[in-house]
């Protein structure tokens, strides 16, 4: 008889996936491109969509030259505008779907985590009013590697004190679904099959996510004895 899989937490990627502050992202990015000479327009910021800023910076600059410290300054740069728009968040701004859910897991008694590779996502949360939801948050400084790495969903994992293989991640980025797959969890994709086509559940998004309805089309059939 084929057993079903144990699944004891849910850790969920923040921007994208529990709200949208990919809009304030969008947003500091298009200030901070103006500034620069850079191209950027929305198409263009769906490459940065779950990679950590030095890396979305890279990204961004391309082969132009800069020194470590000019680096650092346009990272702080950019900071700044995302955290000066980001004091727009709300609670109300949860993603439909988003409060409901994480309620629903913890009735059930599984273990919750949010794993951003932002370094803001503290700030983020505590906006959202989602602290006392959560048992552990995982951020870009809890780690060295940003995804595709597994090392942030790991991470979060050690801080629930459960077996990756226990876990679920939730993720809106190809970046994060890689990451969550090389974590050795299974993986429920949010957006479009073409961006998220590798988890193993996909939905469009939270509104419509119920946790009995995620847990039966994540565990495994047992056939009949």
């Amino acid at each position: 008889m084929t057993e079903r899989y144990d699944i004891r937490g849910l850790i969920f990627d923040l921007d994208g996936v529990l709200t949208n502050t990919s809009e304030f992202h969008y947003r500091g990015w298009q200030r901070f491109c103006d500034e620069e000479g850079i191209p950027f327009d929305r198409r263009r910021n769906e490459h940065l969509r779950g990679v950590s800023r030095a890396d979305a910076m890279r990204w961004l600059l391309g082969d132009r030259s800069v020194t470590p410290g000019e680096f650092e300054e346009m990272l702080a740069r950019k900071n700044r505008y995302y955290l000066q728009y980001l004091e727009e968040l709300l609670p109300a701004n949860l993603l439909p779907g988003a409060r409901e859910l994480l309620e629903q897991i913890r009735a059930a008694g599984l273990k919750i985590a949010v794993a951003s590779a932002s370094k803001n996502a503290p700030k983020v949360v505590r906006l959202l009013q989602i602290e006392p939801l959560l048992d552990a948050l995982s951020d870009g400084n809890s780690i060295e590697e940003s995804k595709p790495a597994p090392d942030l969903f790991l991470h979060a994992a050690s801080q629930l004190d459960l077996p990756p293989a226990t876990c679920v991640a939730v993720e809106d980025a190809e970046a994060g679904v890689l990451a969550g797959h090389a974590a050795g969890m299974r993986v429920i994709g949010l957006g479009p099959p073409r961006r998220v086509g590798r988890a193993d559940l996909i939905l469009p998004d939270l509104s419509e996510a119920r946790l009995g309805t995620i847990m039966n089309k994540l565990l495994p059939i047992a056939p009949p004895a």
